[in-house]
């Protein structure tokens, strides 16, 4: 297929690329908008960009709109498309684009941050300011589906307007369409929210929205992953701290918390001195080092933290365990020498490497360098830093792009991003290199010369959060979670109380000794009830235990998803079930 480049060149790309699939739905964005000029006159445009799984536009409408008013704006846009519009680029001074989007605040927001020719594409009776590339014409557009809507705040500010965000998807074919709304409607089943509730493993409520409950079910889940990362770190050499949840304003404005995050900081007074709770793990970290003096042989110094936070988050912005004010970072701060940080990345890239793949989630990385202007420390560490951390990206062999200039202003940094069964992409895992903190609270170590030298500082989370991984892999596995993580991982099935209970009993007992989480179902249903009802609660192991199993010491088991049933002795199904308890396999 034909697209139009920025500088008007002509190219042509396979339909089959990620790069066709972008363009195709860049182009959707501007047939949305130009149906919502024909049906809403008065509505503003703010951004329009093609995203992972699609589109979206934000628009600012003169009247409310609900999602039962997209199938309305989806019939204009197919009746638009039909028409077959050629899509025509044209370039503008800076001084005609103001004048032709004056209408627009929006646009001309943007307009006044350009400092280039400003190109336009224009469709029938509908102009949006954009740098492209798009499709040649309208009518290439045909097997698209409008999604839901949205809130959200211009330019991701939440001290601008808050606009309508509409979501859709945009495909080549009617199979690739409706290949993808089928696996939208089963993300839907498997929303954590959904699966939380009926797998008791957590609940909000009222009396503190954002703040999530864990309930039984959910603490088995937790106290596993928690146990496994422990194991993890131990393994990597952590030494594990735990840092104080409140701490005084002075602290933040030394950390420069309170001059950046303050409105996102919950405040109290203790007599009379002004405390806040903390949002972040670091300055308990950096007081934790400045604790002792160290020399250049102690590093690196790794401290690894589960840190129970709190940040007010918008409550609009609350979404079950994804977005919340409470929750737990699985923080570690490691203090470096400069030459140190290209064997310490290698090894915590190590430690995710093993830590995602237990879970079967793949995941790319994401290098941001150090912005333009307005960054601190040394530029020699910055690009020898830089440098060190594509090195090291590259030696993984895993996928990675460059962010240039989207560092932090303290140090570049690593996202990592990783997809999960649904194809879904979370960004979880962050490395970042920090020469700021060190410097504000004076840390140092004692080198090699006797001289005073100042540490680099390692931020990194592996989950991101204990609340939102574990909404992701609650996701991920459909509620259906390995044995090793799974709150019941065996479920006991007498066939009929009066002659097998006593059996199930003794079975019961013996997994219970060997530490296994087992259930027995001795309720007074049918069998075939029970059955079912260990399914709803994805349990990995249901056994039955009938005449056979009682008279010959074996059990039947039935795996969850699956519809054989196995009949082995009690033996081998322990020897079985022992290695689907570990996670390392």
């Amino acid at each position: 297929m034909k697209i139009q480049l920025h500088d008007g060149s002509i190219q042509e790309i396979e339909k089959s690329s990620k790069e066709a699939f972008e363009v195709l739905n860049h182009s959707t964005s501007h047939l949305l908008a130009e149906a919502i000029q024909e049906l809403y006159p008065g509505a503003l445009f703010g951004y329009g960009p093609a995203i992972e799984e699609g589109f979206y536009y934000d628009i600012d409408f003169p009247e409310p709109i609900t999602e039962a008013d997209l199938p309305k704006i989806e019939k204009k846009m197919h009746e638009l498309a039909s028409k077959d519009e050629r899509i025509v680029r044209e370039v503008l001074s800076k001084e005609e684009a103001l004048k032709r989007f004056a209408n627009n605040h929006y646009k001309v927001e943007l307009i006044e941050g350009i400092n280039e020719d400003i190109t336009t594409f224009t469709q029938g009776k509908f102009t949006d300011l954009c740098r492209g590339p798009h499709i040649m014409s309208t009518g290439q557009i045909k097997h698209f589906k409008l999604l839901n809507l949205a809130g959200a705040y211009w330019r991701g500010d939440s001290k601008n307007k808050m606009l309508v965000r509409i979501y859709g998807t945009s495909w080549f074919s009617a199979e690739e369409l409706q290949n993808h709304l089928t696996i939208l409607e089963e993300r839907k089943k498997r929303d954590h929210r959904i699966l939380g509730k009926q797998l008791g493993l957590f609940m909000l409520s009222d009396y503190g929205p954002g703040l999530p409950f864990w309930l039984p079910n959910g603490m088995i889940v937790r106290t596993a992953l928690e146990d496994m990362w422990k194991e993890k770190h131990r393994k990597y050499n952590y030494l594990f701290v735990d840092t104080p949840i409140m701490l005084s304003k002075e602290l933040w404005i030394t950390s420069g918390h309170w001059d950046h995050y303050k409105d996102n900081m919950y405040t109290t007074m203790v007599d009379e001195n002004e405390f806040a709770i903390k949002p972040m793990n670091c300055p308990g970290a950096i007081l934790c080092y400045k604790n002792d003096l160290h020399s250049y042989r102690e590093l690196p110094l790794r401290y690894a933290e589960l840190g129970h936070v709190h940040r007010h988050e918008a409550s609009g912005a609350l979404n079950g365990l994804f977005r919340v004010r409470s929750f737990t970072q699985d923080d570690a701060h490691t203090f470096v020498r400069p030459d140190q940080i290209g064997e310490e990345i290698t090894s915590i890239l190590k430690l995710y490497d093993e830590i995602y793949s237990l879970f079967g989630l793949n995941y790319k990385i994401e290098l941001s360098t150090r912005p333009e202007e307005g960054y601190i420390g040394d530029i020699n560490i910055w690009n020898e830093s830089e440098r060190i951390l594509e090195e090291v990206c590259r030696s993984t062999g895993k996928e990675f792009k460059i962010n240039p200039g989207d560092g932090a202003f303290y140090g570049p940094k690593l996202d990592f991003k990783v997809r999960d069964s649904m194809n879904r992409i979370w960004q979880c895992g962050t490395i970042q290199l920090d020469m700021n903190l060190p410097e504000r609270f004076d840390c140092f170590y004692i080198d090699s010369d006797g001289e005073k030298k100042r540490p680099i500082m390692i931020h990194r989370a592996c989950f991101g959060s204990i609340e939102r991984f574990i909404g992701v892999i609650t996701e991920h596995y459909a509620g259906a979670f390995p044995v090793w993580l799974a709150p019941i991982q065996v479920d006991i099935l007498p066939v009929n109380n009066e002659f097998h209970l006593e059996k199930a009993k003794e079975l019961y007992q013996l997994f219970k000794d060997k530490g296994y989480r087992v259930l027995l179902d001795d309720a007074n249903e049918k069998l075939g009830y029970r059955l079912r009802n260990a399914q709803i609660k994805k349990i990995p192991y249901t056994l039955v235990i009938g005449d056979n199993e009682k008279a010959n010491g074996t059990v039947t088991y039935r795996k969850y998803g699956q519809k054989d049933q196995i009949t082995v002795p009690v033996e081998e199904f322990l020897e079985l079930l022992a290695k689907e308890k570990s996670y390392n396999k």
